[in-house]
């Protein structure tokens, strides 16, 4: 059966002709296809050796690295069990490998507190030591306590009426000056004596010359500066 040309081919070419044609198998092909089959695996066979198994008695042969190798066997039991296993297995495995963390993380924290507080230790030392070496050099530098010098004299306060005043209490040879002096004068130291006692007799006389001659400056009945300087200008002769 020829096929037709092809209307884009060159009309020079030659038309192609089949070489195999599908069909139908026959039913007793099926039976030569087993046999054909058998004798291809007998052809195989015929580049084998049949070797005899070693006994017990035969020397072993020599062991190889794959001979160490043991293949663990099958898991029998329900897949959820199994996977529960698994699942088991992995959280001890994760729970030891977590407390070996901490138990490291803990290590490692105690090292470093003890690393601070050492040095806390030497520093808290050392400023101790400087400042003791400080206040010894302080107290060795230090000049010694002037000596407390002594309480200066009282002075005795200045009398308001001035230097040698007399008063009610006083006695003495001054004393009887005034009385003397107050006896020239008329009507001031009547009934009075020489006494040398400065009484209130004398006072009241004293007092009475201050107010009759208009003396101010001395306080009344004491015989001051101004008192004095006036008596005695008026018993000079």
């Amino acid at each position: 059966m020829s096929t037709p040309s092809d209307p884009q081919l060159p009309p020079n070419r030659s038309a192609l002709e089949p070489t195999h044609v599908m069909r139908r198998r026959r039913s007793g092909a099926l039976s030569e296809l087993v046999r054909q089959v058998q004798e291809r695996e007998r052809d195989l066979d015929d580049g084998y050796e049949v070797v005899a198994v070693p006994g017990a008695d035969t020397a072993a042969l020599p062991r190889t690295a794959e001979d160490d190798t043991q293949e663990l066997p099958p898991y029998i039991g329900d897949f959820d069990s199994y996977e529960d296993h698994k699942g088991d297995t992995r959280g001890r495995q994760v729970a030891r490998m977590t407390a070996h963390g901490r138990t490291s993380l803990f290590r490692r924290t105690a090292v470093a507190i003890a690393a601070v507080a050492a040095a806390l230790a030497g520093f808290s030392a050392a400023l101790l030591l400087t400042w003791d070496r400080d206040a010894t050099d302080d107290k060795a530098q230090a000049p010694p306590p002037a000596a407390s010098s002594a309480p200066a004299p009282s002075q005795p306060a200045t009398d308001p009426d001035g230097a040698g005043t007399l008063r009610e209490g006083d006695s003495g040879p001054e004393v009887t000056d005034l009385q003397e002096r107050l006896l020239r004068i008329p009507n001031v130291y009547e009934g009075g004596t020489a006494t040398g006692t400065y009484d209130a007799t004398l006072t009241a006389a004293v007092a009475r010359f201050q107010l009759w001659y208009g003396i101010r400056g001395d306080e009344s009945g004491v015989y001051g500066n101004d008192t004095r300087n006036d008596l005695e200008s008026r018993t000079a002769s």
